[in-house]
């Protein structure tokens, strides 16, 4: 017998389903800025195809168009040629099927951890505030916050606050989590309880994401692949699928051996190129 959508119960049970990861399709995908009258070409004929449900970190030196391609992914910004794609189809503008989590939290100060993670639902209009709330507190408690939830923002430490953003993240049930260094101010002890948590979370909710950061052994502790780049202009030079079973700590010897490796790669293409790390 099928389902009532039209009670709240069941509307937010339909919410909380776990929607299909998109695949995504980059075809050669070049991005140029003019500075003083000049043109500069920050990322160089990228070409990647990234799995439904796939994992993947990109890693290299600052310039090197990770984060532009990001902004690409999410429909912030347009490629000055090539094609993204997500599904078979073309990404032309930001949509509620890719969401992005930054460095810096973005919270608002004036909201609680709730109405925080309930303003992402906005982008959900077949809701009510009622409704909003149940899949708010969902969230909320994934993240392992349930203790928090009216806690104002201010009161959080750095790492809650990221918990937050990604709770508010996850809300709207994107296919595509894309996350910008989103650890990357954070001190050791709350980035690795955050590695064992995100991993939870993306096993149990089955996102496809793109993740950069600059840390080789964040990478290989969270990715099913790591794609290396380096600058002028942004090209993906190498890549290496991580082979480890999960849930991975960062501090294993199997896992500290796999970065040496690709820290090594790095190295060696960054040398070839005559760029400082």
């Amino acid at each position: 017998m099928q389902a009532n959508l039209s009670t709240p119960h069941a509307k937010v049970a339909a919410e909380l389903k776990i929607v299909p990861p998109s695949k995504l399709v980059i075809e050669k995908v070049s991005k140029e800025f003019t500075r003083d009258g000049k043109k500069f070409t920050v990322l160089d004929d990228i070409n990647l195809h990234i799995e439904e449900g796939e994992f993947v970190c990109l890693v290299g030196p600052s310039g090197c168009g990770k984060s532009t391609l990001l902004n690409l992914i999410a429909g912030l910004d347009s490629p000055t040629s090539g094609v993204i794609y997500t599904n078979g189809n073309p990404v032309y503008a930001p949509g509620r099927d890719r969401m992005m989590m930054f460095q810096e939290h973005a919270l608002f100060p004036w909201l609680d951890v709730l109405g925080n993670v309930m303003f992402g639902l906005k982008l959900k209009p077949n809701l009510n505030d009622a409704e909003r709330r149940e899949v708010a507190k969902y969230y909320i408690y994934l993240v392992g916050l349930e203790r928090f939830t009216h806690s104002a923002i201010h009161e959080l430490s750095g790492g809650m606050r990221q918990r937050v953003a990604l709770a508010r993240s996850l809300a709207p049930n994107p296919n595509v989590l894309l996350m910008d260094e989103p650890f990357g101010a954070l001190d050791a002890l709350t980035r690795e309880n955050l590695y064992r948590d995100l991993q939870k979370i993306w096993q149990q909710r089955k996102k496809t994401i793109v993740f950069v950061t600059h840390n080789i052994r964040e990478a290989v502790c969270l990715g099913d692949r790591v794609l290396l780049f380096s600058p002028n202009p942004g090209k993906i030079q190498e890549e290496f699928k991580i082979d480890l079973p999960r849930l991975r700590d960062i501090n294993n010897s199997n896992l500290s051996e796999v970065s040496s490796v690709i820290t090594a790669a790095l190295k060696q293409h960054l040398d070839a190129k005559g760029v400082a790390e």
